[in-house]
């Protein structure tokens, strides 16, 4: 007697788990490099193997159904198991290798840092994806990384989750950036000009977690000015320039910026603690042969941040 097919292969599981994250059938046909008319007729086609609508209708887009949510979960961990089938559970072979790696990061680290990263990604691993997501407050990266929606997430928080396991990758002093005719920027700032200085400030990216600067200044009992407030840690260096405002941040970062615009690095005039980044990845992806050698390629890169 012949056996009937099975109607889910890897592509469709890669489409739901798509799929359900994105709520778009634009964005997952882009992520998966395919037109939209295929994806909809392969949605259609999971619809009908699971007698769900997987994607409802709601106000301001799609919304998953309770049983797309599931699915997705199956999905993930069989996928992961038929990646771990073809790379082997004795050796990893990066140069063959077809893995996607997640890492979440926001963007305090250097363009560099990525650039060193994609640079040996390419040139070890071809064949292989790397997705950057960015960190935001709303991002849930702890449940992220337990469900394998991410592998790695790069932080610099002074007390990092301790259920996460942790490898540092640089160290670096905290210094001040300020723009370069400003009158302060050629003796230094000291603590009560700092104190008084207008600040610009990137928003947390974690609601849980104090920065380094924010949790040194509090065991003081004093606080800085947070006059501007932006998203994004690249572009406070752009707001310095011609202002009052004063950024205080990694060196490594400020030395960047401090060469393609007019600034000034100046010591900062509080003894902060080193500012510590590391990457995080759960248990689940401790012992992968794949995961090992990603997180060796990440520490590699950023040997030559600094």
């Amino acid at each position: 007697m012949t056996r009937p097919a099975d109607p889910v292969d890897s592509y469709l599981l890669r489409l739901l788990v798509t799929v359900v994250t994105e709520r778009s059938v634009s964005r997952t046909a882009i992520k998966l490099n395919q037109t939209q008319p295929t994806i909809s007729k392969a949605l259609n086609r999971l619809r009908d193997i699971y007698g769900d609508p997987l994607l409802v209708r709601e106000k301001g887009g799609l919304a998953a159904t309770e049983r797309a949510l599931a699915l997705r979960e199956h999905a993930r961990r069989a996928l992961a198991e038929l990646d771990a089938m073809r790379v082997g559970t004795d050796r990893f072979e990066a140069a063959s290798s077809p893995l996607t790696f997640r890492v979440g990061s926001p963007d305090f680290m250097a363009a560099w840092f990525l650039a060193s990263t994609v640079e040996a990604f390419r040139r070890q691993a071809p064949r292989a994806r790397l997705i950057v997501q960015p960190l935001a407050a709303e991002f849930d990266h702890e449940r992220a990384l337990a469900q394998g929606d991410l592998d790695i997430v790069i932080g610099n928080w002074p007390d990092p989750p301790p259920h996460l396991h942790l490898s540092l990758l640089l160290e670096d002093e905290i210094v001040c950036l300020t723009a370069r005719n400003d009158p302060r920027a050629a003796s230094g700032l000291t603590r009560d000009q700092y104190l008084a200085a207008s600040h610009v400030v990137p928003l947390s990216y974690s609601p849980a977690q104090r920065g380094v600067v924010e949790t040194h200044l509090a065991s003081l009992r004093v606080a800085r000015d947070a006059r501007i407030v932006v998203p994004y840690f690249e572009l406070a260096p752009y707001l310095l320039v011609n202002t009052d405002l004063v950024f205080t941040t990694a060196r490594h970062f400020a030395t960047h910026f401090a060469r393609l615009l007019p600034l000034v690095i100046s010591p900062a005039p509080f003894d902060f603690p080193r500012m510590r980044f590391y990457q995080l990845w759960h248990e689940r992806s401790h012992q992968s042969l794949p995961h090992r050698w990603f997180r060796g390629l990440l520490t590699e890169a950023a040997r030559h941040t600094l």
